[in-house]
């Protein structure tokens, strides 16, 4: 449940930029394991932050995402982060 959810979540508020874990603005600053690792990004509580309050030229996204959905689609993007985004 909680992982369609959290794939929804991202269709919805993040895929425009992050087609496939891509980033169509801003290369590499993208959500493959390598780059988010490279930025210091480690684990699924930084992606829900970055999330919540946004990054750089990335607004944050609190108030769309509502209560806890940060935190599913953060490890919804962990999980396919651990993946290379290669969809089963």
């Amino acid at each position: 449940m909680e992982e369609s959810l959290g794939k929804n979540i991202f269709k919805n508020h993040c895929s425009g930029c992050h087609v496939n874990g891509s980033n169509i603005i801003r290369r590499s600053k993208n959500l493959k394991i390598s780059s988010l690792k490279r930025n210091g990004i480690d684990n699924p509580e930084a992606i829900a932050q970055i999330a919540r309050q946004g990054i750089g030229i990335m607004s944050g996204y609190k108030d769309q995402l509502g209560d806890n959905n940060d935190q599913i689609v953060a490890n919804w993007i962990w999980e396919q982060a651990q993946k290379a985004w290669i969809q089963e």
